[in-house]
């Protein structure tokens, strides 16, 4: 028996917004998601359309539509939005695919952070 092991060559993030995780998990419960991701500090919210896995399988390269996130320093099972609101968290930290997205996405913020060049 062969087995062939093909991980995902590149993923692409179409936008990425740092927002307070209340914000992020009330608009989590809204648009209907089903969990958040916590990855070394800090809470994720991946936005990807069904479309996206079968591009996936097909080239592997994987579309996020949009991942906000925000600084969550104490990991929590449960991230409460507001009275009875409340929407699970996923320690993902021992996921490559993850820490990977997350350490773009820093690095992406701190380009944006610097001054401009004079």
């Amino acid at each position: 028996m062969d087995v062939e092991i093909s991980p995902t060559r590149k993923i692409i993030v179409l936008g990425v917004d740092r927002r307070s995780p209340n914000n992020i998990g009330w608009c989590a419960i809204t648009y209907g998601a089903n969990r958040l991701f916590w990855v070394d500090g800090y809470l994720l919210c991946v936005e990807v359309y069904e479309k996206s896995f079968e591009y996936e399988v097909e080239e592997r390269e994987f579309y996020i539509s949009h991942v906000c996130y925000a600084a969550f320093p104490n990991y929590s099972r449960i991230l409460e939005v507001g009275k009875g609101a409340q929407i699970p968290v996923v320690n993902v930290s021992d996921m490559k695919i993850y820490r990977n997205l997350l350490n773009a996405i820093l690095k992406a913020e701190k380009h944006d952070e610097a001054p401009p060049k004079t």
